[in-house]
């Protein structure tokens, strides 16, 4: 294992490297020539006001489902109990990726010492067919998986929200009480802000489509920051939920108007795909770090096994001397990553339906065999790497998804994950409840070898299969040091997300950045396809991206490499990280 740099050493060569880049160059400068120092997220992106928390901290993308949370846990409830209490605020206040009519995942930390994952993702309903998103001559139908009612899989959330709190909850308050403020939210409505009118606005088109969509959330005049957003149907349904729990969703009034939807449209899911869903605990996958342990989401999310064979690869390569950003960090990034998507493109699926070999992927002479395959004076094309190849295998996923961080003063801490896939998911409403409908059926592999919407590859392992989960990057991750949470995060960003987590694990745990500087850092993103290196505006010297294009790489400007939200524990106190590319918000106590 490499040493890790002191703290004072590297924190202060990072911000002396971004300090440096933000001088004119020699040849004058311009905005895309410069980098700026992290700004610190220690202030709440809402509200200005410093947060912290000794006792308890959420941190997630709404200020309202933030503050939800920290009032169950000042109220006696736990971090399980405040992470149920903010999702379910989340499908209020961020209807852009938290609505209950999709999936996700959540890491736990139990005071116990004991950990657990809980995959709550969407299923494919039992009607669904390999070949369904074809046209008549073989090829993939533009938009059916994505803008039909054949994109929408099978509700998770609600189902896994419930879990989670009956098995693990404090038992100090009700779901009633759990839910109440949020049902407040939606019958009274809240003030929009900035971010969520422009999401609103850049949807307009999107959402028009559908006139129940347009009824809730298509204004006439146009969104503004200021206007008051009302969801009265929303409202009931979680009424119906708070009294009669998982049946208030799955069943009843709440049900019948979902499935009218599909009779009406053309989907398929059934009255037995909803009463037939279950979330399902998984084995978090696991590995070490330096000191550190971390713990993570497993499939049928790739996010955790690819963090955790990235960071060992990162280990076996580094040179301790490389900066911060520098050329070679930068080239390294880039080749582990290409490898480690291109093992996900074949090997990853759902593990009820495919053998997935973890233990390969994460084997160590396999990872030293990867690693020894890099150039270190020029770029992998991604059409020289190809996936490993494991003798046991066998046939048996941006801004679209929103993350909170969970920590509570009895030792429990929750990472969770959810998502709708796209923005607003398939812009369809079930008329009468306020749900609005994922299109995650678009993570399967319509067809082996064709890109979805982040341009992912799948192949076999991700095939489209009645009842099978599809592949996910969401990577809610802790970090545990001497058997205590020392990190609790995660990210939306669709193929963006195992990249940003595994590049804020490097900021904070090898290069020692506070955690507000970890998260606010600039980032790069690559994959095996398309054959890219991704960056954030300020991310690259102008002098840095000469030498890497030079060396093969192709370059090219990207808005956000993910929207991470952490929490961090450091001299018994937790510090709180909203990515500042957002409008999250931590609240304490």
């Amino acid at each position: 294992m490499f040493r890790a740099l002191t703290s004072g050493r590297v924190a202060a060569s990072a911000l002396a490297f971004i300090a440096l880049l933000s001088l004119p160059s020699a040849g004058g400068s311009s905005a895309g020539d410069t980098i700026t120092a992290p700004e610190s997220s220690f202030s709440s992106a809402a509200s200005g006001t410093t947060t912290w928390g000794q006792s308890g901290l959420v941190v997630s993308d709404s200020e309202r489902a933030s503050r939800i949370g920290r009032d169950v846990l000042r109220a006696g409830g736990n971090a399980v109990d405040g992470a149920v209490a903010a999702a379910f605020a989340l499908t209020v206040t961020f209807p852009w990726a938290g609505p209950i009519g999709g999936g996700g995942f959540a890491v736990v930390h139990l005071a116990d010492g004991s950990d657990l994952s809980l995959d709550f993702r969407e299923v494919a309903p039992a009607g669904a067919q390999r070949d369904m998103y074809l046209d008549e001559k073989g090829e993939v139908a533009p938009g059916r998986s994505l803008v039909t009612a054949l994109a929408v899989g099978v509700p998770g959330t609600v189902d896994g929200l419930i879990r989670l709190w009956q098995d693990h909850g404090s038992g100090a308050l009700s779901l009633a009480e759990i839910l109440a403020p949020s049902i407040r939210l939606a019958r009274d409505g809240f003030v929009v802000g900035p971010g969520l009118a422009k999401r609103l606005e850049g949807k307009r088109d999107y959402l028009s489509a559908d006139p129940a969509a347009a009824a809730i959330f298509v204004k006439a005049d146009h969104w503004r920051p200021g206007d008051r957003l009302r969801q009265r149907d929303l409202a009931r349904t979680l009424q119906r939920i708070a009294e009669s729990g998982r049946a208030g969703f799955y069943e009843g009034p709440t049900s019948v108007a979902f499935l009218s939807k599909m009779q009406q449209e053309g989907g398929i899911v059934s009255r037995e795909d909803l009463l037939e869903y279950r979330a399902v605990y998984r084995t978090p996958v696991r590995g070490t770090f330096r000191q550190f342990e971390v713990v993570s989401m497993g499939p049928p999310s790739s996010g955790g096994l690819l963090v955790l064979q990235m960071l060992a690869m990162f280990d076996l390569a580094h040179q301790d001397d490389w900066e911060w950003n520098s050329v070679p960090y930068l080239h390294l990034l880039t080749e582990l990553q290409r490898r480690a998507y291109a093992d996900r493109s074949v090997h990853l699926g759902d593990p009820d339906f495919w053998n997935v070999p973890m233990g390969p992927i994460l084997d160590p002479a396999y990872l030293r065999d990867r690693v020894e395959t890099i150039s270190w004076d020029r770029a992998t094309p991604s059409s020289e790497i190809e996936a490993g190849s494991f003798t046991e295998m066998s046939g048996i996923e941006s801004d679209e998804t929103t993350h909170l961080a969970v920590v509570d003063e009895f030792g429990n801490a929750v990472s969770m994950t959810v998502t709708l896939n796209g923005g607003f998911g398939s812009g369809r409403v079930v008329a009468g409840t306020g749900v609005l409908l994922n299109n995650e059926m678009d993570d399967f592999s319509a067809r082996p070898g064709s890109p979805n919407l982040y341009g992912l590859v799948g192949n076999e392992a991700n095939a489209i299969a009645p009842r099978k989960r599809m592949l996910s990057s969401m990577s809610p991750t802790l970090v545990l040091e001497a058997g205590e949470v020392r990190l609790v995060l995660g990210s939306p960003g669709g193929s963006r997300i195992i990249n940003a987590v595994l590049q804020v694990l490097l900021n904070h745990l090898h290069f020692r950045m506070p955690i507000d500087q970890a998260v606010a850092a600039p980032r790069m993103h690559a994959q095996w396809l398309p054959d890219k290196l991704f960056y954030e505006s300020r991310a690259l010297a102008p002098s840095t991206r000469a030498t890497l294009r030079s060396m093969g790489h192709e370059l090219e400007e990207f808005g956000a490499v993910g929207r991470v939200n952490a929490i961090a524990r450091k001299d018994g106190i937790w510090w709180p990280a909203p990515d500042p590319r957002g409008d999250g918000m931590a609240a304490g106590y």
